[in-house]
């Protein structure tokens, strides 16, 4: 993401609309005055509800906060696999209390990242994030939340885990960006798939041809916001707001009506998070 870029242009309005992972705290926000005005920007274009969502404990305070300031936000908290190195006795021991608040709808991001080991200082190595990974599995079921997945370069390995430890009732791929054999996989263990900016990439042809094969009641779309805004704006800042370009892109690739898409993710979203 450049900070060099102007932020896009508001998308023509598409509602009704979830954004089901955003990262207000990246965004800028700070307090319920500058959540509210995301919220207000979102709200303007059809995107009435979006998921915070924490990868690390700070994060994890502020997702909570946050959706106790404003009813149009939900959280979601856990610590982010490259941090798994983090998850001390104190930590677990909060998240689990976060995680319980009832403004809280799924334990997440949490996964496997097996890129970035050996490339970013103080990353956890894949023995830490597996280790992890397990435990919010275990605390996701506990609570009887859903599970959002964070994946890189690990598609063998999370199934894996979610096969040996046994899947919550729903998990969720957050930004899902892998081939066919990946999403057909996911999809016949019942996993929705959240789909990001990234399907807009003309460079992301594995993940275009991925995203047709996913049954429409599997289906979430995100932005990841402040990451991966969509394409014909790809670097500069993404916000809740933008979500409407995405959808437009995904139904694009699907051969669907942009409206009836955003009515069935939106569903989906509901369904899956409990949404009111």
């Amino acid at each position: 993401m450049s900070r060099t870029r102007p932020a896009p242009e508001p998308p023509q309005p598409l509602s009704p609309l979830v954004d089901a992972h955003t990262h207000l705290d990246a965004c800028g926000a700070h307090d319920a005055e500058s959540v509210a005005a995301i919220l207000d920007r979102a709200a303007a274009v059809g995107v009435g509800r979006v998921v915070t969502v924490a990868d690390d404990i700070v994060a994890a305070r502020f997702a909570v906060d946050a959706a106790h300031w404003d009813e149009r936000v939900y959280a979601a908290v856990s610590i982010h696999p490259t941090r798994a190195n983090a998850l001390d006795d104190a930590t677990r021991a909060e998240i689990e209390k976060l995680a319980a608040d009832p403004r809280v709808v799924a334990v997440g991001e949490t996964g496997l990242d097996l890129y970035w080991p050996g490339k970013l200082d103080g990353c956890a190595d894949p023995i830490e994030q597996e280790d992890a990974f397990r435990w919010h599995i275990d605390l996701a079921k506990r609570l009887g939340k859903t599970l959002m997945v964070h994946n890189r370069d690990a598609d063998a390995e999370l199934l894996r885990v979610l096969h040996d430890e046994g899947a919550p009732e729903t998990v969720i791929f957050h930004c899902f960006s892998s081939d066919a054999d990946m999403a057909r996989a996911c999809v016949d263990a019942g996993y929705l798939l959240s789909f990001s900016g990234t399907v807009s990439f003309k460079n992301a042809a594995a993940l275009r041809a991925a995203a047709p094969l996913v049954p429409l009641e599997q289906v979430l779309v995100e932005t990841d916001a402040p990451f991966l805004t969509p394409h014909p704006f790809r670097g500069a800042p993404n916000e809740s707001y933008c979500l409407p370009y995405t959808v437009r892109a995904l139904a694009e690739v699907r051969g669907a009506d942009p409206a009836e898409l955003a009515a069935a993710t939106t569903a989906n979203a509901e369904r899956v998070y409990g949404l009111s």
